[in-house]
């Protein structure tokens, strides 16, 4: 029998607008997809050839996606990876498209297709709800279609888009997120509506890959301080993909700066960091710490919280060595508690058999 081990971030890959969600789209879409030849909407920034984008065994012989074709993603996420369940996170172009209405059209197309392609044909696989964050009461209604499906099990946006997620206007969306149980899942990855950096835009995808902590930073300090755990105090937020080396600092300056400036928010009760042990979680990969076993042990119990750790191997991109993703010097205890207990935790609605 195969030990529990729930992979909370897997990549199935949209193949493309025209030969992928077509049949999933509406009519006006359809008919719009092909008059206005669009396709290729895809969020992934770097070169399709690129390592990062999937390791040689992990890439359809046709040239397709890595990530695209259900049998390699069984075999490389389950046989070769050793997850028992994992959560599909479908990172394509519908959070960035400006018109709301054609950003709402491709989104319920997504959740349609990963429904039909991937949660109906295999039952260890769960998914994010995909929605259009750039217009809320459309959110709104996506989530409401999918909320009776308990193979949903959160809601998707990105770490960097049209504002901070802490903005009121977000609100009913996080109403809805505690109703239904449905963590707020974040993960890496830009709307392009501004710069990846506080102070421009690099010149290299290095520089903006390593940008992506400072979104995710941001959205941790706006979710806290415009009051949303006090008005929504059971959300569960999970940034995905954000890495980890980074958070104690953090923590420790977050704490710091509220102690002194506090009477700003008196809504904030509770010190910044003492929130984040309870309202947010993270998976580990990519995991960003030094391989010295020291370290990392420094860094976990720095953090202060085994409940925040989240097992995922980001499948199929390439965000570790060999086939374990689970990072080294992990202490047992907490690879056991983040492969199992916490994921059950974070994700109410999961129901594995």
């Amino acid at each position: 029998m195969v030990a529990m081990r729930i992979d909370c971030d897997i990549h199935p890959a949209v193949g493309g607008t025209r030969t992928t969600l077509l049949p999933y789209l509406d009519d006006h879409w359809k008919e719009q997809v092909v008059s206005r030849a669009i396709d290729g909407l895809d969020l992934n920034s770097y070169p399709p050839n690129m390592p990062f984008c999937g390791r040689t065994d992990w890439r359809p012989e046709d040239g397709s996606k890595p990530g695209s074709d259900l049998s390699m993603v069984q075999r490389g996420a389950f046989d070769q990876l050793g997850a028992s369940h994992a959560i599909c996170n479908v990172v394509y172009g519908a959070q960035a498209v400006y018109d709301p209405y054609m950003a709402a059209g491709f989104c319920k197309a997504i959740n349609d297709w990963i429904t039909a392609e991937w949660l109906d044909k295999d039952k260890r696989l769960r998914a994010s709800i995909v929605v259009p964050i750039q217009a809320p009461d459309l959110a709104l209604e996506e989530i409401e279609r999918r909320a009776s499906d308990d193979r949903f099990v959160s809601i998707l946006v990105l770490s960097q888009g049209e504002t901070l997620l802490g903005r009121r206007h977000y609100w009913p969306i996080y109403q809805l997120a505690e109703k239904y149980k449905l963590p707020l899942a974040i993960h890496a990855g830009s709307a392009y509506r501004t710069a990846p950096s506080s102070i421009g835009w690099p010149s290299y995808r290095y520089e903006y890959y390593m940008a992506e902590a400072q979104a995710f930073q941001a959205q941790i300090l706006s979710l806290i301080y415009e009051g949303v755990f006090g008005k929504y105090p059971n959300l569960k937020v999970v940034l995905m993909e954000s890495g980890v080396s980074w958070l104690p600092a953090f923590m420790w300056r977050a704490n710091k700066t509220w102690r002194g400036v506090r009477v700003e928010v008196p809504w904030v009760e509770r010190e910044p960091a003492s929130i984040i042990r309870e309202n947010f979680r993270v998976t580990m990969q990519p995991f960003d710490a030094p391989a010295d076993a020291t370290a990392v042990e420094d860094i976990i119990d720095q953090i202060g919280s085994e409940k925040m750790f989240l097992f995922a191997s980001d499948y199929p991109h390439w965000q570790f060595d060999g086939d374990d993703p689970v990072p080294p010097n992990l202490p047992k205890g907490l690879v056991a508690r983040m492969c199992a207990d916490n994921p059950l935790e974070t994700f109410p609605r999961l129901k594995l058999n």
